[in-house]
């Protein structure tokens, strides 16, 4: 499977940070941003509890065919509670739901989104290859994985992609994914790529997040780190300025280099920030100014863990925090 080398993030139209907006301001968006080129849409069960999938069907209704549509299982809300479930029994479940939720005979990318621990990654994705054999889902990809877990899967079915967190101020994928999902003719798709807004210059205050917005749980947001990751944004919009671009389109320009392999797939609820990142597939930045890029923001100067003790403990990634 080939996929465009810039998608869109559905999630925070329904989940995640804050307020989401009315759901026909969201479908609204998404078929502006089809209509402006975006050819790959990502969801999940897990968003909104089902609505974002709701949601995206809508956006695509009439139009199945302008977009690559990708979605997740395994990862879903239970009567309110997040509940990771690799069991191929849930798998195949869930994957007729978000068919019926989507609206659509077929998914082109259905990831499980979490491994589930309790569950050898060769059950989960034996059943998501049953999906595959019946005409469901047309490829298989895998999130939040470790190298040993890709090698376990493949060894079951071919997958396709493999989604992890990715951005100058989350390496984790230099630990060994970025270059075996390389080596196995894998896509790597970085979710979060201009770090949760961070390196598009958009948090001028986490203390003014949304009351259930998730970066509040995050330690880099919170005031033991906060000062130090901020002292780094002046020197990050210098570098955008000299490269001509906005500071997402750096952190996305960034992201792309790292491998032709790459997919970057930030979220937005704007039309306005949705073409801002298109563009950014096309830009061209002097490999110096991305040297420099990473070396301002990365491993060595972001303060704290990209995520709490509870949430880290649900990836199987591999991570720096570890390492240290």
């Amino acid at each position: 499977m080939i996929l465009p080398r810039m998608g869109l993030g559905c999630m925070e139209l329904s989940h995640a940070y804050g307020v989401a907006p009315a759901p026909e301001d969201g479908v609204r968006m998404l078929r502006a941003a089809l209509d402006e080129g975006v050819g790959l849409l990502d969801t999940a069960t897990l968003y909104g509890g089902g609505r974002n999938e709701e949601l995206v069907g809508r956006a695509l209704r009439g139009r199945r065919d302008d977009a690559l549509l990708a979605s997740k299982g395994g990862m879903a809300l239970v009567d309110g509670v997040k509940v990771i479930d690799g069991r191929p029994a849930t798998l195949r479940a869930q994957v007729d739901a978000s068919l019926a939720r989507l609206g659509v005979e077929r998914i082109d990318l259905y990831y499980l989104h979490r491994w589930d621990r309790a569950v050898p990654i060769g059950e989960s994705v034996g059943a998501l290859a049953e999906a595959v054999a019946a005409g469901k889902i047309g490829a298989i990809g895998l999130s939040e994985v470790s190298v040993a877990r890709l090698h376990d899967a493949l060894a079951v079915a071919p997958i396709a992609a493999v989604q992890n967190e990715y951005s100058p101020w989350s390496r984790n994928p230099e630990l060994g994914i970025l270059e075996a999902t390389r080596a196995a003719d894998v896509a790597l798709v970085a979710f979060s790529p201009v770090a949760r807004g961070f390196l598009a210059d958009a948090v001028a205050d986490p203390a003014a997040f949304a009351p259930k917005d998730i970066r509040r749980a995050m330690p880099r947001f919170q005031p033991a780190h906060w000062p130090a990751n901020a002292a780094l944004l002046p020197g990050w919009r210098a570098l955008a300025a000299e490269a001509g671009c906005t500071p997402a389109q750096l952190a996305l320009a960034w992201v792309l280099s790292r491998g032709p392999h790459v997919v970057a797939i930030p979220g937005t609820t704007r039309l306005d920030h949705a073409r801002e990142n298109s563009a950014a597939s096309t830009l061209h930045v002097d490999p110096a100014i991305l040297a420099r890029a990473g070396g301002l923001v990365g491993t060595a100067t972001v303060s704290g863990s990209r995520y709490a003790a509870a949430q880290a403990a649900e990836v199987d990634a591999e991570s720096f925090d570890e390492v240290a």
